[in-house]
């Protein structure tokens, strides 16, 4: 029996699905959880939830919410995610897109519980900066400034071209979580563990988990702007990326769960990227925006925004942030197009547009009642 088809039985007779997720007290974990846990789908009748943390409290928390919480030092601690991944059918990794050796001892312990016959997947959770340009330090430029990625084009899946094209990037330049991309894709394929990596644009809403409910990008550059009393831009923002909502993302990762859960087979591994964009902006837009609701909402003396070097929104957003993570997060061209979500797994977000412009006030509004 091949490694797939072998899969596939294992999940088709489940009675119960033992789910782990990383990172349950951030953004997108936290929102993910709850999502699975409020599930209508077939899977959550039977699912058994655990949740790696890393403080007591959260942990206790969780177990009021039917939620297993073990307690571990961080992603560091290999042994400990080696060991509760061989202990579950789907691992949900959403806590780091860069730690390499955390997604290694997860596909490990995936690859332990495989040996007993038994169901196991990863889903991992990364990026579109991997897809970026850098058009300020120019260490790398897209020679069609108009190309758009897809996860399901024929010649996608056929050459494998998302994995080239991020092993090509690899070659020239390296980047944490390209380089994370690449060796779970690798990984998962030698040690015959199925991984599928779903690949996120800009994230905006509020949260919906117990702790974190706060996005990256939009609300860094909203921090920035309270303290300094005007909102910043790279350069002149020309650079374009999709959106997401975080509700609409959530119910992607149900989505996956449930194919899964019924052992509905999906592209994994060399082929197993999957983008999920619903929309998109520029950087100029987005910092308008910021300026513009902070401005109406008494949050700034104005609504101005200002052109600034790379080296200038560096020290903004705070010098542990590095130079070539900031270019890409807030300045780069990365455009995508989430071909499977749509066409293999029915995903159809309901976020709208009108929904992206209203979430400048919501945010601005989560991120004063922290300031305060």
């Amino acid at each position: 029996m091949s490694a797939s088809s072998a899969t596939l039985s294992a999940a088709s007779t489940l009675f119960s699905v033992n789910i782990l997720i990383t990172g349950a007290t951030g953004y997108i974990g936290g929102s993910v959880l709850t999502r699975l846990l409020g599930s209508g789908m077939m899977f959550r009748k039977n699912a058994n939830f655990t949740a790696l943390v890393r403080k007591q409290e959260q942990a206790d928390l969780l177990s009021t919410k039917g939620v297993n919480g073990v307690v571990f030092a961080g992603l560091d601690d290999t042994e400990v995610l080696r060991k509760q991944a061989s202990q579950h059918d789907i691992v949900i990794n959403t806590a780091s897109a860069s730690h390499l050796q955390a997604a290694e001892a997860i596909l490990l312990g995936l690859a332990d519980r495989k040996k007993g016959g038994k169901m196991a997947c990863l889903i991992h959770t990364s990026g579109t900066s991997c897809f970026g340009d850098n058009p300020v330090s120019g260490i790398y430029r897209d020679d069609n400034q108009e190309i758009i990625h897809s996860d399901n084009e024929p010649n996608t899946i056929k050459h494998q071209l998302l994995y080239a094209y991020e092993k090509h990037r690899e070659e020239t330049h390296p980047y944490p979580q390209r380089t994370t991309d690449v060796f779970v894709m690798e990984r998962s394929e030698q040690l015959g563990v199925r991984a599928h990596i779903l690949c996120s644009p800009t994230i905006y809403g509020i949260g919906t988990g117990f702790f974190n409910r706060l996005s990256i990008q939009a609300v860094g550059i909203m921090r920035a702007a309270r303290r300094d009393g005007y909102v910043f831009v790279i350069g002149q923002g020309a650079g374009e990326w999709d959106h997401v909502h975080i509700e609409d993302l959530s119910s992607l990762y149900e989505l996956m769960v449930d194919h899964l859960t019924k052992g509905n087979f999906l592209p994994c591994n060399m082929t197993g990227m999957y983008f999920t964009e619903a929309g998109h902006h520029s950087w100029r837009e987005v910092s308008e925006r910021v300026a513009k609701e902070g401005f109406r909402l008494g949050y700034l003396p104005s609504d101005e925004v200002r052109e600034v070097t790379l080296q200038e929104a560096k020290e903004k957003m705070g010098s542990d942030m590095p130079a070539e993570l900031l270019e890409l997060g807030f300045a780069s061209r990365s455009r995508t197009k989430a071909g499977y979500a749509r066409e293999l797994l029915g995903w159809d977000p309901v976020k709208t547009r009108t929904d992206f412009e209203e979430s400048f006030a919501k945010e601005w509004e989560a991120v004063m009642q922290e300031i305060a």
